[in-house]
């Protein structure tokens, strides 16, 4: 892949870089693309069962759009092709809309993750963060809101009213206040965000990845439910697993007090 975007191999895990430091690790459209296409090839890879998302340098995990590529294209291409760029396809950063994966996904943030880049971050399963991150959705600064998700998940992930505040506002906030209200899940130093965050993919990547995809997919699919239709999809989720390896695997382990190995099948 493209030097701008980094992707490397860790056992069962894969770290993806944004490697444009210079730039805040803000994304052009080339850069979008090449994310995009790197969370393809994650997805299909069947040795990958995590990924670790996170930006270079110690100033930015991702400050979004790259302002300045973009509007020079929205001056130079034509209007449907800009506009087919935002509302359709992958959306901002690969994952925030159309493209799902039901692998686990953490975000390793370290520094800004503005607009665009909060809407990456909140389209991760879990994310932990460095004492310097700040997070913000500025839109509403600049004369519209967010457009890739972060209308959607935020409020899934930290309630309406704290959603409402961080939207509405564009302030940003601390990576304090962001573990406060449940924007992340863990803060680390700097110097130990990557390193913790690798640790913790390799825990999820020893776990049963079959049963942590069908977990995923139930959460994710229960957010619009009726209560009593979301027991039932994960009820019949549930069921779903018994026929599988893993379980027989895991369910053996126990009795025998030994680690599992998990196949995924």
């Amino acid at each position: 892949m493209a030097g701008d975007i980094l992707y490397e191999k860790h056992g069962h895990v894969r770290l993806i870089t944004i490697a444009r430091a210079d730039k805040m690790n803000s994304l052009d459209f080339e850069a979008n693309d090449r994310l995009t296409e790197i969370w393809r090839r994650f997805a299909a890879d069947e040795e990958a069962r995590v990924a670790v998302i996170t930006g270079a340098g110690d100033k930015a995990f991702c400050a979004g759009a790259d302002l300045k590529t973009y509007t020079i294209d929205y001056a130079t291409r034509p209007a449907a092709e800009f506009r087919r760029r935002y509302t359709e396809g992958t959306g901002f950063g690969g994952i925030t809309r159309g493209l799902d994966i039901d692998k686990p996904i953490l975000a390793a943030i370290n520094g800004y993750a503005i607009s665009g880049g909060l809407e990456l971050a909140e389209a991760c399963d879990i994310r932990f963060c460095s004492p310097n991150a700040e997070f913000a959705h500025q839109d509403v600064s600049w004369g519209f809101h967010p457009c890739d998700g972060g209308c959607v998940r935020l409020a899934q992930i930290v309630g309406l009213g704290n959603a409402m505040e961080i939207i509405l506002s564009g302030e940003r906030i601390d990576a304090v206040h962001a573990l406060r209200i449940g924007l992340v899940n863990r803060i680390y130093p700097l110097s130990e965000l990557v390193p913790r965050s690798l640790e913790f993919a390799e825990l999820l990547a020893a776990r049963a990845p079959l049963a942590q995809r069908y977990a995923k997919r139930v959460m994710l699919s229960a957010f619009d439910m009726p209560m009593a239709d979301a027991l039932r999809l994960e009820s019949r989720s549930f069921y779903d697993l018994g026929g599988s390896e893993d379980i027989v695997e895991g369910t053996t382990a126990f009795r025998e007090k030994r680690a599992a190995d998990f196949k995924g099948r």
